[in-house]
């Protein structure tokens, strides 16, 4: 049957004179967040913080599967925290990765805040119990055990000089069950800079410092060291 062209400027005619109806792209019952390529999604996910980032994982299970990518996890530890670990493997993957280092940052934040309310009890929760456990502050003495370590901090703790530490340039790395942190540290005091290592170890759920090394930086040569610590 012939086509016959209509006032509207539309065609009449048969099935396969008319052009193909326009298919949507989109697909019913799915975000466009959901039909991007992997690739893009990975890079949208990269912009997330770490609350947000946990909370698209609860919304659906291809959201759990794209929040939960390595590659999401290992961008936002570069982006919180440090490109120095890039060349790395995490056993657990990078999300275990970056929750354990979170812990450890906080743990180590929780040192300085027992320094600064001057808690014994706190401290000598926060480190093992064990004989191996090692102390060094800034005097250069060396105090070993578990005993000793707290009698150092009693003394530190009896000092009339208040502590308020300002922490910069924290560094962590972390093998399965232990972890060390260093950083700069700047006292309330006309000084220079302490330059500090930690190193925690995991014992029953919880991480424990066990071992403490502090030493004052030079500053033209001078040690500017004021407090015992």
């Amino acid at each position: 049957m012939p086509s016959t062209s209509l006032a509207n400027g539309s065609v009449n005619g048969n099935a396969g004179d008319r052009p193909p109806d326009v298919v949507a792209d989109d697909k019913p019952g799915v975000s466009m967040m959901e039909q991007l390529v992997p690739e893009i999604t990975t890079h949208a996910l990269s912009y997330l913080d770490y609350p947000s980032l946990c909370r698209l994982s609860m919304t659906n299970s291809l959201m759990r599967k794209a929040a939960n990518d390595d590659n999401a996890w290992k961008a936002l530890f570069h982006k919180d925290f440090t490109l120095e670990q890039d060349g790395i493997t995490p056993v657990n993957g990078w999300k275990a990765y970056y929750a354990t280092t979170r812990a450890i940052i906080s743990v180590n934040t929780g040192f300085f805040d027992i320094i600064r309310e001057r808690s014994l009890p706190d401290m000598a929760q926060l480190w093992l119990n064990s004989d191996y456990v090692k102390c060094i502050h800034a005097s250069g003495e060396l105090f070993s055990g578990y005993s000793e370590v707290m009698q150092s901090w009693q003394l530190c703790f009896n000092w009339e000089q208040g502590f308020d530490f300002q922490v910069h340039n924290v560094r962590t790395r972390i093998l399965t069950d232990m972890a060390w942190v260093t950083m700069k540290a700047y006292l309330n005091v006309d000084a220079g800079p302490f330059l500090i290592t930690n190193v925690f170890e995991h014992h029953n759920g919880r991480w424990h410092m066990v071992h403490h090394h502090s030493s004052v930086m030079l500053i033209d040569g001078v040690n500017q060291q004021v407090v015992v610590h």
